[in-house]
């Protein structure tokens, strides 16, 4: 009997090891791009490469533990509030260019001796050769695309990087943060009459003008606003300026990160911007950008708020969008950072494009 009792006991054994993940050494994880990785049980020192890798590292509350920064984010702060509110990341050791395409320096990664390496924007070919000269485990985490904020592979990006950090209890934080914010703004504009809208100056590559849009924009999408170049698809688009004439669309919204070409681009062409509807009964509105080294949530979502009091006044009669866009950075990203990103590039406000000024104004409510 103890002889039949010994043999189970060791078949359950071996069975738990069969199927536990975790070795003596640390746990096995599946990265977004489905490859088996082994991390350390416990992670303190990790470097975050690729675009907007380093700001979900950020939302987690886990910037502590970052031991070197790619050199994109040393030298620029504009238009990304996770590096505006740590500022101190900036001062940490380089670990190569940054930038999308460029690969990092495993010689600078291999001196700081990261647990981790969190990559983003890589192949599992670059990962896996990242990891072999290196030693050091590599995870690649996803962005996602921004179709609306509920982004599954973003949610699931913060989930996996939460397990590593053990910061598990904040991912999820996040993540209900994303989807409330979502919500409320969907039901806010819950019946309304859309109104005809379109944003110009999208930043894709670089700055752009008027005729650079998307055809899908988020904050228009979750307040129930009629984008008309969505007659166009889906994603980035550079549309004939001719088509704004067609559409003639009741609001122009303009991402501030081309505010500068559109200013230049009306001194040249006055009589077109003055045919627009928009721009004669002065709706025309300034914008914060939110790509910056991938997508600035936090950014979008303030965007949809302004949107939404500038377009539904009623429905948004207890938001100030400016507070608003605080409270949502000091949750992601620890501080309120809208007053710098304004200096920066306008901020919220009504556009003269004759005199080239962004003033704070909004429709009053009825």
């Amino acid at each position: 009997m103890k002889r039949i009792l010994a043999l189970i006991l060791v078949a359950f054994i071996l069975g738990c090891i069969g199927e536990n993940p975790s070795s003596s050494k640390g746990v096995t994880i599946k990265d977004m791009l489905g490859r088996s990785v082994e991390v350390p049980k416990e992670v303190h020192r990790i470097v975050a490469v690729g675009p907007g890798c380093l700001r979900i590292i950020v939302y987690l509350n886990a910037s502590d533990m970052v031991v070197g920064v790619e050199d994109f984010e040393k030298r620029y702060s504009f238009g990304r509030p996770y590096i505006i509110a740590h500022p101190e990341l900036k001062e940490l050791p380089s670990i190569g260019p940054g930038g999308p395409g460029k690969l990092p320096n495993l010689e600078a990664i291999m001196e700081l001796k990261p647990d981790v390496i969190f990559a983003t924007y890589i192949d599992e070919r670059t990962a896996n050769d990242i990891q072999e000269k290196t030693g050091i485990p590599v995870v690649v985490l996803s962005y996602g695309e921004l179709s609306n904020f509920t982004d599954e592979e973003l949610f699931n990006s913060l989930k996996l990087a939460g397990k590593i950090l053990g910061k598990e209890e904040r991912a999820e934080e996040v993540i209900s943060f994303i989807k409330s914010v979502e919500e409320d703004l969907r039901k806010r504009t819950e019946g309304v009459k859309e109104k005809k809208v379109y944003v110009g100056g999208i930043g894709y590559k670089g700055a752009h003008g008027i005729e650079s849009t998307k055809a899908d924009y988020p904050p228009f999408e979750v307040v129930h606003a009629y984008n008309v170049a969505s007659v166009l698809g889906k994603g980035h688009k550079f549309i004939d300026k001719e088509a704004l004439l067609k559409w003639q669309p009741e609001y122009i919204f303009i991402d501030e990160g081309g505010l500068k070409l559109i200013l230049e681009d009306y001194k040249k062409n006055p009589d077109f911007y003055e045919s627009l509807k928009a721009v004669k009964e002065g709706k025309v509105y300034g914008l914060l950008p939110y790509n910056f080294y991938a997508t600035n949530i936090g950014t979008a979502m303030a965007d949809a708020y302004f949107i939404g009091k500038v377009l539904y006044p009623d429905r948004f009669k207890d938001v100030d969008p400016v507070k608003k866009a605080d409270e949502i950075y000091e949750f992601l990203v620890g501080k309120p950072v809208y007053k710098v990103l304004a200096e920066q590039f306008g901020g919220f406000g009504r556009i003269d494009l004759k005199n080239g000024s962004v003033k704070y104004s909004l429709p009053q409510n009825p």
